[in-house]
């Protein structure tokens, strides 16, 4: 009989605030009363979180999608629509409010780095590692164009709206929307700055963006007027963009090359020396935000020409002080015009106002406006897991107390409870499994594991490990400095602190009789503690309170190594030891004699585990090699090769209940974590989730879940279920997966390098099977039609003929038609994945599809749909259909019908717009007043140009 075995899945994940793979999102609260909302990345998720109150308010995950999220955007138009770039490639659409993906596309072959909307709100646009561009129609729900110029990585996103000029006697600009496609402005890691024109798709200027190397940030005015780029060593490289001349540019038939839309303005320096991330505009004030990976955001302010002004006449003042001794005509030269700033540099324009010091390096910022609030705020996202808040005094302020005192701020709020500054390096699961501790470098939290909320948190040392003493109030750790820490859960304090070793602890272990601790360290010693209760005075007092003390026992063992690892036999009877010299020692508990050698790694040994009945022993090593020992005679039963990398951890399931006690789990470098069956020596699952290294692994005492805490900052909690595998069904299934993921490669066209503009498209395992289910429904749809036509002439004679046996598909269906069917299978196809899914279509299928096209196009199914097949189809095939005698009487009835189909719409929509016209002809006759947007002021984008554009 075959063994089957239950099935581990991941059920939470908890313990990241907000992970570095991604830029951050700041949004305004619905309800107007709270400080707003935070949407930030956490590995494959996205996470909202209340700004004020520290809450998760939702998580965003897609089942099917297990890659890291790189990029947000957040619509202009609607507040609730968010984009969503993966590492894959793909991009989701979200409604915020019912956290349901909308649309999904699939176009890149690498990383999302960049997202960005348009003003109207009906186009995205998306940049990625694989240097190419993809605008896409959200209206349409598809790729537009694909365009390709860059040579690296796209670093940064804007589109321009062409403006009409103040004395252009065409509309404003608004209505010179509707003539124009728009532009749009790219930079990339190539260190070029590129305008595109979105009207002819083509690239119209190209410019090299920074001096110095790559181009890393990209900030545009709120008016569109400029823009700066960042680079490294600190360089800021400002362009006045003439938006008069791209209205001007759209308007012409034939682009003039001559006219330059794009002027390099000059290069200011930033106090950082690092590479730039993000340049970000406040879109009401006058202030912009830049920051490397640094712990400083540097805040500019962009000064009126008035002040510019003031600057040029100190500066001449100061100037004929030093010239005072020349002539008169030399003064007057050196005077110029008052009011002519054309003389001015760029540093005369922009001035830094504050450098905002944060607590970690950052990883992204966003600017925060608050209806009714001019209260300038920042939300920092950094790459210790946290989000902040601060609150930036303005130029006005900072005048009322000094004019010379430098601009303050303040960290007004913060998100940081929730999640670890570094990465985790131990768990330790409470006794009775309701609790969880997690070390770091510098912190140590108690979760409970139900609601994933975190109960306590204390300062530690460099923790390396850590335990639950019995009782589960009391949890001890050990430290790279050779310390024991120990804390009370209940009291929320820290009891002790012992220097108990002269190096780094590395493993820790409660005795099974739960009365001694054993800890083994660098130094090479492996000590014993016992727990003493001792009356301690309360200060101020004469009253003393019972407190529990790590008091040294009688037994220490010396080794000749550093230990890594130690652990008690289940039966207390054996104690076994990890040293560094790649051997794993076994002694006796009571006299500390050596009972066994385990030789056979080639690396030091990471971690061990003792099976429940003392039988067997685990170890795992830096060779990538697990090896199971029989602690009997100290025989290697079996060694597994099952990771990619340095295994850090092994864990044996502590009981026996369905016969798996002898079955454990091993963590990794490689991200993944492996269930093994110790008595068949055989995998059983493949768990993967984490997107880093694996640290910590803990299981619980029934085994029902495991957690495991990775360099990524998260936790996750594995879920035994009441699904059962089979050994063979998972060797199929690792098989079947691998195959798809080399099959998708394989399949992808090449496109060619020399074209600028392409067709956004990327052949995925869903296409793929979507255009088998339309090859399989074109074949039993055009058999079903061959026996439908036979009968009907069959009826003709006889028409008491019986209805011929068709397809049981379609009796299944309710009896419906082919072609019901046909246009059913296209229609559940998602739009974007319809293109996609018609190129797996080999030609010989085209006639048998063009057969149903004009059935659609006869009785009007989906006339949208049919014109975009059609139009589609005779794209990629038009040399075969030009050239085939057989396709063209098709074609011309597909014309025929199809014309006819769209001009039946077209009075209907005619008729249906004349009748709206009458309604709100006479809604305004019986309306006493029109309606008046009260709010329309505020609404209203600051449109001043900037004085350096005016620059000649």
């Amino acid at each position: 009989m075959v063994k089957s075995y239950l099935k581990y899945k991941q059920s939470r994940t908890f313990g990241l605030v907000t992970s570095i793979s991604s830029n951050v999102v700041w949004t305004a609260d619905s309800t107007k009363r709270g400080a707003g909302r935070a949407v930030a990345a956490a590995n494959e998720e996205v996470l909202t979180w209340d700004i004020k109150k520290g809450e998760l308010l939702s998580r965003w995950k897609d089942p099917k999608c297990k890659h890291q999220v790189t990029a947000i955007a957040q619509s202009k138009t609607d507040p609730d629509l968010f984009a969503v770039g993966y590492e894959d490639g793909s991009i989701r659409l979200w409604d915020s409010k019912i956290v349901t993906i909308i649309i999904g596309f699939n176009g890149h072959k690498s990383a999302i780095t960049t997202l960005v909307f348009d003003k109207p709100g009906v186009r995205l646009a998306s940049g990625s590692r694989d240097t190419d561009l993809i605008v896409w129609d959200l209206v349409q729900e598809r790729g537009e164009f694909l365009l390709r110029g860059h040579k690296d990585q796209i670093t940064g996103l804007q589109f321009l709206e062409p403006q009409a000029a103040a004395g252009d006697d065409g509309s404003s600009a608004l209505g010179s929307m509707g003539t124009s496609d728009g532009f749009l402005l790219s930079t990339s890691k190539d260190s070029l700055i590129k305008i595109w024109d979105l009207g002819s798709r083509h690239c119209i200027e190209t410019h090299v963006a920074q001096t110095n190397g790559e181009c890393w940030a990209l900030g545009l005015m709120p008016d569109s007027g400029g823009c700066i780029t960042a680079g490294n060593n600190g360089e800021l490289k400002v362009w006045s963009i003439d938006t008069a001349g791209l209205y001007s540019f759209s308007k012409k038939v034939n682009g003039s090359g001559e006219c330059r839309l794009l002027q390099d303005r000059g290069v200011i320096h930033r106090h950082g020396k690092d590479k730039a991330l993000e340049v970000s505009f406040h879109p009401r004030q006058d202030y912009f935000a830049v920051h490397g990976s640094e712990r400083a955001i540097e805040i500019w302010r962009m000064r009126s020409e008035e002040e510019v002004k003031k600057s040029l006449a100190r500066k001449r003042k100061r100037r004929r002080e030093k010239q005072g001794q020349k002539g008169e005509d030399d003064a007057m030269e050196l005077d110029g015009k008052p009011d002519d700033i054309s003389s001015a540099e760029i540093t005369d324009f922009f001035d830094s106002h504050v450098i905002v010091r944060t607590t970690g390096k950052v990883r992204s910022a966003e600017w925060m406006v608050t209806k009714g609030s001019k209260a300038v705020q920042i939300l920092a996202a950094t790459n210790d897991n946290q989000l902040e808040v601060y609150t930036v005094a303005t130029k006005d302020k900072s005048k009322k107390i000094n004019n010379d005192e430098a601009p303050q701020y303040s960290k007004s709020l913060s998100v940081d409870l929730p999640g670890h500054r570094s990465d985790i390096r131990s768990l330790a699961l409470s006794i009775d499994d309701r609790m969880l501790a997690s070390a770091s470098n510098g912190g140590l939290k108690i979760w409970n594991i139900r609601t994933k909320s975190c109960i306590r948190t204390f300062e530690c040392g460099y923790a390396l490990c850590c335990a639950f003493l019995p009782g589960d109030k009391l949890v001890v750790i050990g430290t790279k400095s050779g310390d024991l820490e120990l804390f009370d859960v209940a009291a929320a304090t820290m009891i002790d602190t012992v220097k108990a070793h002269e190096g780094a602890v590395w493993s820790l272990q409660v005795h099974p009789d739960g009365r001694s601790l054993l800890s083994g360290s660098a130094d090479q010693f492996a000590k014993f503690w016992d727990f003493k209760i001792v009356d301690e005075d309360i200060p101020g007092t004469k009253r003393t309170t019972k407190r529990l003390r790590l008091v040294p026992g009688k037994q220490a063992l010396k080794v000749s190594d550093q230990i890594l690892s130690v652990r008690f036999s289940p039966d207390s009877k054996l104690l076994a030891v990890a040293l560094l010299d790649n051997t794993v020692k076994v002694f006796f508990v009571d006299s500390l004699k050596l009972f066994l050698n385990l030789y056979g790694h080639k690396l030091p040994v990471l971690s061990m585990d003792i099976s429940f009945d003392s039988k067997k022993i685990v170890t795992c090593s830096a060779d990538k090699q697990i090896r199971l020992w029989g602690l009997d005679f100290g025989d290697c039963q079996k060694a597994f090769n099952g990771h990619c990398d340095s295994i850090l951890q092994v864990v044996f399931v502590p009981h026996n209940q369905d016969g798996n006690g002898h079955h454990f789990f091993s963590a990794s470098k490689d991200k993944m974590i492996r269930y093994w069956d110790g008595d068949k020596f055989e995998q059983i699952q493949r768990l993967d989730g984490h997107h880093n290294e694996i640290w910590a692994l803990a299981v619980s005492r029934t085994g029902n879940f495991i957690v495991s805490a990775s360099f990524d900052k998260s936790i996750r909690v594995w879920e035994q279920t009441d699904e059962q595998i089979f050994l063979e069904e998972e060797r199929d299934k690792e098989l079947e997966e691998l195959y798809e993921s080399t099959l998708t490669t394989s399949l992808e066209q090449d496109r060619g390098n020399d074209e600028e503009v392409l067709d956004p498209g990327k052949q995925t395992v869903e296409t793929l099977m979507a255009g088998e289910k339309i090859a399989e429904a074109l074949e039993i749809g055009l058999a079903d039609l061959e026996i439908m036509r036979e009968w009907e002439i069959a009826k003709e004679t006889q028409p008491n003929t019986a209805p011929p046996a068709r397809n049981p598909l379609f009796m299944a269906l309710g009896g419906i038609s082919a072609e019901a069917h046909v246009i059913g299978v296209l229609q559940r196809i998602q739009a974007a994945a319809l293109q996609d899914a018609l190129l797996v279509l080999s030609f010989s299928v085209v006639p048998s599809l063009f057969i149903f096209l004009d059935i659609f196009a006869t009785r009007s199914m989906n006339i949208p749909l049919t014109c975009r097949i059609l139009f589609f189809i005779m794209k990629i095939h038009h040399r075969q259909l030009v050239s085939s005698k057989i396709m063209r009487p098709m074609l011309n009835d597909i014309k025929v019908h199809l014309r006819q189909s769209l001009n039946k719409h077209k009075h209907e929509m005619g008729f249906n717009l004349a009748a709206l016209r009458i309604i709100s002809a006479r809604v305004k006759e019986s309306a006493v007043k029109n309606y008046v947007d009260e709010t329309w002021e505020n609404k209203e984008e600051n449109t001043r140009k900037r004085g350096f554009v005016q620059v000649a």
